[in-house]
């Protein structure tokens, strides 16, 4: 397979849809293939196995690569708006700085990926598996996270959606606590709402302030 022909017909596809030739990568290997700064934009990589590719700023908006399998693949700063990656293996995936907005990652396996600074506002991972991913700073507003299996993943600093479309998350506790220790901090005008803040146990209170080094005031 001659990746470098089929992404230069690609570009010419792009640009024309008359000349060159979409990159049609289905089910192909590209295993640790070097793929930097791509343009695969609406290529369709269903099935792929990109297993370790290095896919740093590649450009893949719109791309289909549900149940491609990125185990360890690298995707630092790509831009994946769009995206179909529903169902695809992307365990211990270096997704930092992604652009993943509106991206289908429905059912994707993400288990320990790294998703820091990522941008997944309205992106869908409803039934996503995402035990002990690396959410720190993520931008999860609007996302879809139902069903969204959490335990172990650290969402320090992310921007979470407070709306119906982050019920039935599961987590171990560590975000439950972290909404508790918020919530404690509320000077809520509703005394009967106060009461209950009043009833959440110190420790819960004080536990995000000990793990982000700010003292308690």
């Amino acid at each position: 397979m001659n990746i470098k022909k089929i992404l230069k017909e690609h570009e010419k596809w792009l640009k024309d849809e008359n000349k060159g030739m979409k990159a049609d990568l289905q089910d192909a290997d590209l295993q640790d293939a070097d793929l930097q700064y791509a343009n695969l934009r609406g290529a369709n990589l269903r099935g792929a196995n990109l297993r370790g590719a290095d896919l740093e700023g590649a450009t893949l908006q719109y791309a289909d690569l549900q149940g491609a399998d990125l185990q360890d693949a690298y995707l630092r700063g790509a831009d994946l708006q769009y995206a179909n990656l529903q169902g695809a293996d992307l365990q211990y995936t270096n997704l930092r700085d992604a652009d993943l907005q509106y991206a289908n990652l429905r059912g994707a396996y993400l288990r320990g990926a790294d998703l820091r600074n990522a941008d997944l506002q309205g992106a869908d991972l409803r039934d996503a598996h995402l035990r002990d991913a690396d959410l720190q700073y993520v931008n999860l507003r609007g996302a879809y996270l139902r069903g969204a299996y959490l335990r172990g993943a650290d969402l320090d600093f992310s921007v979470f959606p407070l709306w119906c479309g982050s019920f039935n998350i599961i987590d171990d506790g560590k975000l439950v606590k972290q909404l508790l220790s918020h919530i404690a901090r509320i000077n809520c005008s509703d005394k009967e709402l106060q009461k209950w803040i009043n009833k959440i146990p110190k420790k819960y209170k004080n536990d995000i302030c000990k793990r982000h080094d700010i003292k308690e005031v």
